[in-house]
């Protein structure tokens, strides 16, 4: 393997994290679903570097995926229930399960609903036409997972990667989905319910302030409440927020972690402290931070607390526990992390990390997987500040990629 061209990959994220290429921006909602396209389209901008796969034998082809999804709690599944096929952290196809839950989805046909890399409903395509044969290689299914996707309950995930039997159709079993509570609105512990009723009306003169711009009143009715009431973790929290918009660091880092301290399972000042810790290159403090909001899942209702992370806040703690992983070394982890934060970005707001698994699948030498992660953030930000650089390094993956495909061909001959 060429160890230079993948040392230079490892430094090109480096400096793209050095100069705050990797920090998260916010991108505008995508556009709509879009008619499909008369023709499949080429996501590689070199057609000559792609390598005519053998075809394939019907016996090791999965035409249909059967199975059922249930509620934990034995009560009916909504009839809003989709089933979505999920490859490499991206969601390739969907499917709407039937009133008594079950379903039946279609591999490799023309009328599948296949979705590009992006997981936008918008670039819908047909599947690739080189093989005129329905259904899909069983180890192309190998690094994927079958979830349900509905409101209100979280999914249980069927792995593909060892199908039982030799038929073309599989039953996969079932998916269960458990019911969850989520409250909307504003973040609040159990313990803020106990503040005297002065605090709570000083901390909501504050709110108002907040909203107005008013940053000074703010400070002072958000300092009126801690006064009053010191274990007033919401009002520390946002007595943070506010010392922070005025650039007082150093305060708003000790508001932030006297609400952490006073509460654990309050969730938003730990988020707050890991991007200070992002931005001052701590990473061992972002892993710790970040992973004590992953540990305690944040969409769920618990023990007297109702926890809204918003899911932009979700996706940047898997976003930025990613990339402390990266930094410190441990790829695994960055990688099981940077698959989530892509899973739950929806709508898109992180691009930045396509860019980082692009790397990391490149150090693993998954050449192709790394290439669609890359040019899924070029299409995600078209006028990208180091588009050329990005562009150059796709180049010698797709080099690489070329090169590993020649060699594994008369292999499989």
């Amino acid at each position: 393997m060429n160890r230079s061209v993948n040392h230079g990959i490892r430094v090109f994220i480096e400096l793209a994290l050095a100069a705050g290429f990797l920090v998260p921006v916010a991108l505008g909602q995508k556009p709509g679903p879009a008619p499909p396209p008369s023709t499949p389209p080429i996501r590689s901008p070199n057609p000559a570097t792609a390598i005519t796969q053998p075809v394939q034998s019907s016996h090791d082809r999965v035409m249909f995926l059967l199975g059922r999804v249930r509620t934990a709690d034995a009560t009916a599944v909504p009839n809003d229930t989709i089933v979505e096929r999920i490859c490499n952290g991206a969601t390739r196809q969907q499917v709407h399960a039937a009133l008594n839950g079950e379903f039946s989805m279609q591999l490799g046909s023309k009328n599948d609903s296949m979705l590009d890399a992006t997981g936008d409903p918008g670039s819908r395509s047909a599947v690739n036409g080189q093989n005129s044969e329905m259904g899909i290689p069983r180890q192309e299914l190998a690094n994927c997972e079958l979830r349900a996707s509905v409101s209100g309950f979280s999914s249980s995930e069927i792995r593909l990667v060892d199908l039982a039997g030799s038929l073309s159709s599989v039953d996969v079993g079932a998916i269960v989905v458990q019911r969850r509570t989520k409250v909307a609105g504003l973040t609040l512990n159990a313990s803020s319910y106990m503040a005297p009723k002065d605090a709570r009306k000083a901390y909501e003169k504050g709110l108002v302030a907040e909203k107005k711009g008013e940053l000074a009143n703010a400070q002072k009715y958000f300092g009126k409440a801690v006064e009053i009431y010191p274990k007033y973790s919401n009002a520390w929290y946002q007595l943070g927020t506010v010392l922070q918009k005025e650039h007082e660091k150093d305060a708003a880092h000790a508001a932030f972690t006297r609400a952490a301290n006073i509460d654990t399972k309050f969730l938003p000042p730990y988020l707050s402290l890991a991007v200070m810790a992002y931005e001052a290159e701590n990473w061992t403090a972002v892993l710790d931070l970040t992973g004590h909001i992953l540990n305690l899942d944040p969409l769920n209702h618990v023990a007297g607390y109702v926890w809204d992370l918003d899911p932009l806040n979700y996706t940047e703690a898997y976003f930025y526990n990613a990339v402390a992983n990266y930094k410190l070394k441990k790829f695994a982890d960055a990688e099981r992390s940077g698959l989530k934060a892509e899973q739950v970005d929806l709508p898109t707001r992180f691009p930045q990390v396509h860019l980082l698994l692009g790397e990391i699948f490149a150090r693993k030498n998954d050449y192709a997987i790394a290439i669609s992660e890359m040019q899924t953030y070029l299409e995600l930000v078209p006028h990208a500040k180091d588009e050329d650089q990005i562009r150059e390094h796709l180049a010698k993956l797709e080099k690489l990629n070329a090169s590993v495909s020649a060699s594994q061909k008369p292999q499989q001959q």
